[in-house]
């Protein structure tokens, strides 16, 4: 028997955030790390409050997308930066 996640028929709301999501950080995430910021998202929220409202889920993975962006533009600015060093 297959274990059912609770509240897998609110998988529309959730998608409705990846997708406002998607469209906020297009040309910086693709579609498979927002769905799986999203996803984690909602699983954190449920272990940690019990319960996962959307509008929480998507303030959370709202802003671990703004930390992937932050991390991945300092890893190319510390890339650029480090092949100028080896400049002749």
């Amino acid at each position: 028997m297959a274990h059912q996640i609770q509240g897998d028929g609110d998988r529309p709301r959730y998608a409705a955030i990846g997708e406002r999501l998607g469209e906020e950080f297009d040309g910086v995430h693709d579609a498979a790390t927002v769905n799986r910021c999203v996803t984690a998202a909602r699983y954190g929220a449920e272990e940690v409050t019990g319960s996962a409202p959307p509008a929480l889920v998507e303030r959370i993975a709202r802003r671990h997308l703004e930390v992937l962006a932050t991390v991945a533009a300092e890893k190319r600015r510390r890339a650029r930066r480090s092949s100028l060093d080896n400049a002749p």
